[in-house]
């Protein structure tokens, strides 16, 4: 089986990926560093160089790859695949896998991200934790139609990441 975690950026997908795949013994693969590996270089580098359609193309055909394997696997996806091409349409086809969308409130996240902005491209712009919200909540809006397909939904907030991985396990049970 392989579980697609799916959300926003800072929503959890990575950090509590590789705590489920100890739990499980699992492999675990976050798709963004994956396709770096792939690539020889940096997301950001591949933007700048081959451009957003290049990456987007790359991006589904890893994805693609990476179902395929029918490995006992965590997949961590960047928070914009969903979104694009027919990602989601990919992961939901498959009857080995199982999609997840940890949830987080607008307010959750700017207090996640607002201390990592630098280490966002997509943020690092965004002055004021009030125009940080209105991004947020602008992506999430245009996003939702793509994340509320996943298989089951976990809400990540006011939770401690036992209690998310214990919400995680149960609905995998």
């Amino acid at each position: 089986m392989i579980i697609v975690l799916i959300g926003y950026m800072a929503s959890g997908k990575s950090t509590l990926g590789k705590i489920l795949a100890k739990t499980l013994n699992y492999s675990f693969i976050d798709l963004d560093d994956y396709i770096e590996e792939k690539e020889n270089a940096e997301i950001s580098d591949i933007f700048k160089l081959k451009g957003e359609i290049y990456f987007r193309k790359k991006e589904t055909q890893y994805l693609n790859d990476i179902l395929k394997s029918k490995a006992k696997l965590i997949l961590s996806l960047g928070g914009g695949t969903p979104c694009y091409g027919n990602n989601m349409d990919v992961v939901l086809k498959h009857d080995d896998v199982v999609s997840i969308y940890l949830k987080a409130s607008i307010p959750t996240l700017v207090s996640r991200l607002k201390n990592e902005k630098a280490k966002r491209p997509l943020i690092a712009h965004i002055k004021t934790d009030d125009l940080l919200s209105e991004f947020i909540g602008k992506h999430l809006f245009e996003r939702s139609q793509f994340y509320n397909q996943a298989k089951k939904t976990i809400s990540t907030d006011n939770k401690t990441g036992h209690e998310i991985i214990e919400d995680l396990l149960f609905q995998l049970l």
